[in-house]
């Protein structure tokens, strides 16, 4: 089975259509959402028959020392089609989005991890604690001004 990839214009224009004014832009490949909206975006594009994410296939997070990015792989195997998602997250000191464990169960230890090693914390876990490292440990190991 081959899957194609839905393109970011594609994506973001479906989104606009359900929940404005979460688009922030997009490209071929991707499109990219307010992070305190990822919550509602998750569960618009899980919902949604034509889209039908039903799979989340990862979450990771990236520094760009003046912004974090996260990136959301998604997968329908039902309409055999991905996406990929992707949000901003401003500031240092508390950087947060809204969490996507409620639509997909598999961001539970993707959020802990990401929370422990990148620091952004995901508004709405149920258990929002670090996972590999231990409770009281200073800072976030991944981040590029961790020293």
């Amino acid at each position: 089975m081959t899957l194609a990839a839905i393109p970011g214009e594609t994506l973001a224009r479906r989104l606009q259509e359900a929940t404005p004014d979460v688009v922030v832009e997009w490209d071929d490949a991707a499109v990219w959402v307010r992070p305190e909206a990822m919550g509602s975006v998750a569960s618009f594009l899980h919902d949604d028959p034509d889209i039908n994410f039903a799979f989340l296939n990862a979450i990771s997070a990236i520094d760009f020392v003046e912004h974090f990015e996260l990136v959301y792989h998604l997968m329908s195997l039902a309409k055999e089609h991905t996406g990929v998602v992707r949000s901003r997250v401003y500031g240092r000191e508390e950087p947060t989005a809204a969490s996507v464990v409620n639509v997909w169960k598999g961001a539970d230890f993707q959020e802990r991890e990401i929370w422990d090693l990148m620091g952004i914390r995901f508004t709405g876990h149920p258990n929002m604690k670090r996972i590999m490292l231990w409770e009281g440990f200073d800072g976030h190991p991944l981040r590029k001004d961790f020293l």
